[in-house]
């Protein structure tokens, strides 16, 4: 097979099919078309997973100015059943929504047919899937809004921050709170030392709300007749369809998701992340209960170690995440997390210092106080509130999102109003793998894991390498 011509598309035939030799001639290359850059004042869109998150992605897109051209959807909402489940009947309203959209149930039949129609796509599939559809979509010019986390593993994301770079269209990750001006604002005022050099950050979540912790899957079931499974299953290991893996509890298995911290820390560790902009962490160590070979923990404690930045101590930090629901188990007959009790992970009072975790997300620790934060409102407190005593507040210094809004900064960056999004992959990516870093730690826990970023490796361990690059299924290989 030949090498692709700069004027040929990626087929579905050569994108599944590929020797590695023409796959990375393939992926080498950067093909923009012209209508990819300048003043598109209804760009052109394709929703890539449109039902359930894609719904709000996909109608978001739509309100900021975008045409819906296409949908791409393992469900099939002209075949769709009654007894398919609410989760599975949003894609009816999704059709009803667009209804001169083109629909398709594979992304890569869907870029062969639009791929010279569509100016951009917004990714709303399973963890799994985001890799390969963002890699098709930017190496063909297309302007890329990808949910979190950016990806199911660290190769992958590194990818997609080199392919972002390369290109040069513009993306967004879609941790909505980014775009909130009060995120915005406590990051200039961490930048601003109003609670000096920061020594901790603390961060946390009751998720999992779905099961996981289970050690043999599940019975084979059969296959509904408007599910394309095989799709849906895609790069990941082959697994028979059960209705505890999909439309929801994916998220439970290590194949498709990344649990509680892949599914929440983009959202809850952004801000610290953002107003340090640590670099790659040195360590990480993770304590949990409950993962198996299938699935991540019940919950778990994670330990980042930093070296130090601009602002922070001048021999780094640590981060700490929480998550899941403490003395809980998994009852197969139910299949489902059995909570003992209603206290889940989170710092302890002397972090807290007298305030509910349950009213925050995360708190940063710095040589002269304490910032709490919560992305979902601006009520902020600094302790001791000393500090706002006399303090001279900092002008802004981070552009602000329009209506704040994350699809009208995308938006935005594809017209050349501003110059590109806040988070973007050059920025999600390395944060991103952090938190993957950290995913890989809770299969190894109980371990101080040295982390070599230049090398994506873990020191002295060769062994975990296909927990930071998995091997894809047949059909589905990329080299890049």
């Amino acid at each position: 097979m030949t090498q692709l011509k700069k004027s040929e598309k990626l087929s579905r035939r050569q994108f599944g099919n590929l020797t590695a030799k023409s796959a990375a001639a393939t992926f080498a290359f950067q093909f923009i078309p012209s209508r990819a850059w300048g003043q598109l004042t209804k760009p052109a869109l394709a929703g890539i997973g449109a039902g359930g998150r894609g719904a709000a992605d996909t109608s978001g897109s739509s309100r900021a100015g975008f045409h819906v051209a296409a949908l791409v959807d393992v469900v099939d909402a002209k075949k769709l059943q009654n007894s398919a489940g609410r989760r599975y009947q949003s894609m009816l309203k999704v059709r009803e929504g667009f209804p001169q959209a083109e629909f398709f149930t594979d992304y890569r039949e869907m870029f062969d047919k639009m791929g010279d129609k569509i100016d951009a796509v917004t990714i709303s599939t399973p963890d799994h899937h985001h890799f390969h559809a963002a890699a098709a979509a930017m190496q063909s010019g297309k302007h890329v809004y990808c949910q979190k986390p950016l990806t199911h593993g660290i190769w992958e994301t590194r990818m997609m921050a080199q392919m972002a770079r390369r290109t040069g269209v513009k993306t967004q990750m879609g941790n909505q709170a980014h775009a909130h001006d009060h995120m915005r604002r406590c990051v200039e005022l961490i930048r601003s030392s109003i609670i000096g050099k920061v020594t901790e950050v603390h961060a946390w979540t009751n998720r999992p709300i779905w099961p996981q912790g289970f050690k043999k899957a599940p019975e084979k079931e059969p296959v509904p007749v408007w599910l394309d499974w095989e799709q849906w299953i895609g790069p990941a290991p082959w697994r028979d369809y059960n209705t505890r893996i999909a439309p929801f509890s994916w998220r439970g298995w290590w194949d498709f998701g990344t649990g509680a911290l892949g599914d929440m820390a983009c959202h809850i560790m952004d801000m610290p992340y953002w107003a340090l902009m640590p670099g790659a962490p040195k360590t990480v160590r993770a304590e949990q209960q409950g993962a198996t070979e299938l699935s991540p923990p019940i919950n778990s404690k994670i330990t980042w170690e930093f070296g130090p930045s601009e602002y922070t101590a001048a021999d780094g930090f640590k981060h700490y995440w929480y998550d899941g629901y403490l003395n809980a188990h998994f009852d197969r007959e139910k299949w489902a997390l059995v909570k003992n009790s209603q206290q889940y992970s989170h710092p302890d009072d002397d972090v807290m210092e007298g305030l509910s975790f349950k009213e925050f997300g995360s708190v940063v620790i710095g040589e002269k106080g304490k910032l709490f934060f919560n992305r979902g409102h601006n009520n902020w407190v600094v302790k001791p509130s000393s500090h706002l005593d006399g303090f001279q507040w900092p002008a802004h210094s981070i552009p602000r999102a329009r209506r704040q809004d994350s699809y009208r900064e995308w938006m935005d960056a594809i017209n050349g109003v501003i110059p590109s999004c806040q988070s973007n992959f050059i920025h999600a990516g390395p944060f991103t793998e952090q938190i993957l870093l950290g995913v890989l730690a809770q299969r190894i826990p109980d371990t101080t894991l040295e982390w070599d970023a230049d090398t994506m490796s873990i020191k002295d361990r060769p062994e975990l390498k296909p927990y930071i690059q998995r091997p894809y299924r047949k059909g589905w290989e990329i080299i890049v």
